[in-house]
């Protein structure tokens, strides 16, 4: 049999780049909580003992940048001054301005329906069928044995020495043939740790044995059964492969906004069309027409369509409808269908107007600050109560959707649409 190898990668809560992105996404949610016509574009700069948060905001509110800033910080943990970055004592900058009015034209229209995209671009979805959350299987494993990390960190018990920074990469093996999963090849997990035992040798073997004994039973038991079955007992463990990683965070490596964009999609499948998502408002394509993408692309699959399916949406600064829409299946179209035939099929699944995929998927709400870890996409979409400032000594507490654009509820309308189902 022939096979190949495909890796991803993914980062923690307390990766620079992503602590980042948690406070951009976290300042954005506090305005949109408060004003949710809020125009936002916030970047995140973050190194040691300092934040600077810079860009553009167009509202009738006012936020603490500050707490949210120290807040977001202490969420992650570092809330130790020899993190040499912490909450409390961190030095937080704001050089945020208002937003440009050459912008702000072409998205705010008489007519809501008619608002324009917030800029030109790119955006893709993708979807196959490796795992349940229609996600490749690399960066889904990459960003699960994260978050189960981060849970033994928060815990404090099992691995009482982690620090908040931490990134994984898992290396799959396919079948040429079927491009179907064999078998996990390689891990790699880098995470950072207190530096506990004077004898580095001995503190690399203890945090190797905890990786191999409590963190990858832990994974496996949170995975369904299908996939827990692919990491066997072959697998190459790599763990702190420098053999110490006791600086990091922001003081070892200065984080920023937006960096971490693969991650944040595909761990490299399918495409990227370059724009970040994290601090900006939906208003921006970027990110709203992203979320559409993935949106169809998983449904497309769900539906029986292909079993993998790339969609690339283009548009037009100002313009509300898109340019183009695209489709790549990778030859694994249901019978009868190919990708233009498929493509010509997507407008009457979703109007893929700006102001309709904000309304879909109620991008409006503050739901940004959980997306900015572990991925945007395969997470299991819920429904929370959020609290919303109504004025300026009042509040109220409102059911909102999270992770909306990764439901399938679309499915039987594509069925419908594809002739699968009278």
């Amino acid at each position: 049999m022939k096979t190949y190898l495909f890796t991803s990668e993914s980062v923690s809560e307390g990766h620079p780049d992503k602590v980042s992105d948690q406070i951009s996404d976290s300042i954005l949610d506090e305005f949109l909580r408060r004003d949710p016509e809020s125009k936002v574009a916030c970047e995140t700069f973050c190194t040691t003992g300092t934040v600077m948060v810079m860009g553009e905001v167009k509202s009738e509110t006012y936020v603490d940048i500050q707490t949210v800033v120290r807040d977001t910080v202490r969420r992650i943990g570092y809330n130790k001054s020899e993190y040499m970055f912490e909450a409390s004592s961190c030095g937080v900058l704001s050089a945020i301005h208002e937003q440009s009015a050459d912008i702000n034209r072409g998205v705010e229209r008489e007519d809501p329906e008619l608002q324009g995209a917030g800029d030109q671009g790119i955006m893709f979805g993708y979807a196959c069928r490796e795992t349940d959350e229609y996600m490749p299987l690399p960066l889904y494993l990459s960003h699960r044995i994260l978050e189960v990390l981060g849970e033994i960190r928060h815990a404090g018990v099992e691995m009482p020495y982690l620090r908040p920074d931490a990134k994984s990469q898992f290396t799959v093996e396919y079948d040429a043939g079927t491009h179907r999963p064999v078998r996990v090849h390689t891990i790699v997990l880098s995470t950072q740790h207190d530096d506990f035992d004077p004898d580095e040798k001995k503190m690399h073997d203890r945090i190797e044995n905890d990786v191999r004994n409590i963190l990858i039973p832990r994974l496996k038991a949170v995975l369904p059964a299908k996939t827990a079955a692919l990491i066997g007992s072959d697998v190459k463990l790599l763990v702190n492969p420098t053999g110490k990683f006791v600086l990091g965070g922001p003081h070892a490596d200065t984080g920023l906004t937006g960096r971490k964009i693969i991650v944040d999609t595909y761990g490299g499948r399918g495409a990227h069309g370059g724009g970040a998502f994290s601090g900006k408002d939906p208003s921006k394509v970027d990110r709203s027409a992203a979320y559409a993408a993935r949106y169809l692309a998983k449904n497309l699959v769900a539906a029986g369509v292909a079993d993998e399916i790339l969609v690339q949406l283009s548009y037009a600064i100002g313009v509300a409808d898109p340019v183009s829409i695209f489709v790549d299946t990778y030859g694994t179209a249901a019978e009868g269908l190919d990708d233009q035939s498929i493509a010509e099929k997507i407008p009457e699944l979703l109007s893929l107007r700006p102001a309709s995929i904000i309304e879909y998927f109620g991008l409006k709400n503050p739901i940004y600050a959980p997306t900015a870890a572990y991925g945007h996409f395969g997470r299991k979409p819920y429904v929370a109560p959020v609290k919303f400032i109504t004025g300026p000594d009042s509040s109220e507490i409102r059911e909102v959707q999270f992770f909306g654009w990764e439901k399938t509820d679309l499915v039987e309308k594509v069925r419908k649409t594809f002739g699968f189902i009278s």
